[in-house]
């Protein structure tokens, strides 16, 4: 069974392959981006040496690597997902001798191993080449980070399995699939990073997994976070992940009990 997974995760990277001009485009557009934010964030520290506990350079290399990271673990499972059960394939993956779940997070997965060297990795280097980023130059710290990284993915993936899972009972889950997408993005520290919100609100994100998608592995890339605390949060990340398998295998069974009939 284990080579059937790693099958999927080859055919979805040679999927991905073949459409691999998309992504050049897409690392110009997530530079202007990030060269965007760099200059609104230049405006906004002014003579300010630090704010939110990050220095401007910091806060430079924080936005291009929260948003390179972006890169890597985005998938659009939750609408692959809803698009299957609207059109009734998902009833085929019942009788095929493999999880559905688990075949979902590896084409995710074939399809994240892609972006990381072909869209993240060739546009860190853009943006480094480009704007001031403080790239870390101890070693250990860049497995740390990886290993984040990927947990950045797995959880972000079950969320938007458990999103896309969603459509067997509300048959047309567009509305709370925009909505996830914008509280990832916001929630997560990707577009203001969390130590800018305001302390009670800081207080209910660290009881939500979006800080482990994004702000947790770029605030330690950035080395906003050091030390112990590293370890701290990384369990944090894995904390989520075990505990979002628990609704993401409950919707998937109770799915494979429900029926429904669209058309006449």
């Amino acid at each position: 069974m284990l080579s059937a997974y790693l099958e999927v995760i080859r055919m979805r990277f040679l999927m991905m392959l073949a459409y691999r001009v998309n992504y050049y485009s897409g690392i110009l557009i997530y530079a202007l981006n990030i060269g965007s934010y760099y200059f609104v964030y230049k405006a906004i520290y002014g003579e300010q040496a630090m704010i939110g506990g990050l220095t401007l350079g910091q806060m430079t290399t924080y936005v291009a690597v929260s948003w390179m990271g972006r890169a890597f673990y985005f998938n659009n499972l939750d609408r692959e997902i809803a698009s299957e059960i609207r059109d009734g394939s998902v009833a085929i993956q019942f009788i095929r001798p493999y999880n559905y779940v688990v075949v979902k997070m590896m084409q995710g997965l074939g399809e994240g191993i892609f972006r990381l060297f072909l869209f993240t990795t060739p546009g860190m280097v853009l943006i480094w080449l480009l704007l001031p980023v403080q790239l870390p130059t101890n070693p250990s710290l860049w497995g740390i980070y990886l290993i984040m990284l990927f947990f950045s993915f797995l959880i972000n993936t079950q969320l938007n399995i458990i999103t896309g899972l969603f459509a067997f009972f509300l048959e047309n889950n567009e509305g709370l699939m925009r909505m996830k997408r914008v509280a990832v993005d916001l929630f997560s520290g990707l577009i203001i990073p969390i130590s800018f919100f305001p302390g009670w609100s800081k207080s209910v994100l660290e009881w939500l997994p979006f800080q482990a998608i994004t702000y947790l592995p770029s605030a330690v890339f950035t080395g906003k976070i050091t030390g112990a605390e590293v370890f701290q949060k990384l369990g944090i990340q894995a904390m989520w992940f075990f505990i979002l398998i628990i609704p993401m295998y409950f919707l998937w069974s109770k799915s494979r009990t429900r029926l429904f009939v669209q058309g006449g």
